[in-house]
């Protein structure tokens, strides 16, 4: 290898890292910027719109892209399930979830997700868990456990714990289960499954939440902006180019930076506390999800 291509090399593996660092901290603060929307709207709905607003993004650049938004016929049911699980399950419940949980204890629970993905894979394609794969499923699950232990979990958090837990299962499950990709340009195909997912949220929003729009304050307003602006439309864009310049099982380990932002985040801008418990469970769960990762790199 050229000197010259080496630095060609090294310069695309680093913006890769750059463009990392951008999505994980972005998805990682909208964890808490999403408790200030939560305080003027509900959960389906405040995520519904930003959702939308998102969509509208990106597909802004992917027609400034001239990608085109044709979906292939074999592919739309494909896409519809893809946008249940991936953004209608993981947006929605994981909003729900903040009605009882902290960041912390959100996000955490959210991001078990690849230890899911190993579990389904078994029953699903053959990958029969080792034991470095069932030493990530009993560090992940005392994490959560003494997270969530104690009376904190009598106390009301349950409906949180299930919601959190529910979209981080089913988004593995559609992780899994995603094995051919879509033929479609990127963004096109990210505009797609985040407005037909995003969507549902804002009509059963409307009619089961019955939201008052006008109660939208300035710091839920820019919550609101962050949102469709940032996670949702230029962290999907980074995360994409992400993807082409790193190798899968580096990505998907850099995800871990996620729940830690968002915890950390969540101290000055909500009062989170963030106690030995906190962190206890913070290194027991994402050390079983770094080997999960592992595994599947």
């Amino acid at each position: 290898m050229s000197s010259g291509t080496a630095v060609s090399v090294e310069a695309h593996l680093r913006s890769g890292q750059v463009l990392l660092m951008i999505t994980a901290v972005g998805w990682g603060l909208n964890w808490a910027v999403l408790k200030f929307v939560l305080q003027d709207w509900p959960p389906l709905f405040a995520r519904g719109v930003a959702g939308l607003l998102g969509a509208v993004g990106l597909a802004l650049v992917a027609g400034l892209r001239g990608e085109a938004f044709a979906v292939p016929r074999h592919a739309r049911l494909r896409l519809a399930v893809a946008a249940v699980v991936n953004v209608f399950a993981w947006m929605g419940f994981t909003a729900l979830s903040l009605n009882w949980l902290k960041v912390s204890e959100g996000a955490l629970i959210a991001y078990s997700m690849p230890i899911w993905a190993m579990l389904i894979a078994w029953p699903l394609h053959g990958e029969r868990p080792n034991r470095r794969s069932l030493l990530a499923l009993i560090l992940g699950i005392a994490g959560i456990v003494v997270l969530m232990g104690g009376p904190d979990l009598a106390g009301g958090k349950l409906p949180g714990v299930l919601f959190a837990a529910g979209a981080a299962i089913l988004f593995a499950f559609g992780t899994v289960t995603a094995r051919e990709p879509i033929a479609m340009s990127p963004t096109a195909l990210t505009a797609w499954q985040v407005a037909l997912g995003c969507l549902p949220m804002v009509m059963l929003g409307m009619f089961l939440e019955r939201p008052q729009v006008s109660a939208l304050s300035a710091p839920g307003l820019s919550g609101l902006v962050y949102m469709a602006v940032g996670p949702m439309a230029l962290c999907y864009l980074t995360w994409f180019g992400a993807l082409r310049r790193l190798p899968g099982s580096v990505a998907a380990t850099g995800m871990l930076l996620v729940p830690i932002v968002g915890t950390l985040a969540a101290v000055p801008l909500l009062g989170d506390t963030l106690g030995a418990r906190e962190l206890g469970a913070m290194v027991l769960t994402l050390s079983g999800v770094g080997l999960a990762l592992r595994r599947s790199s």
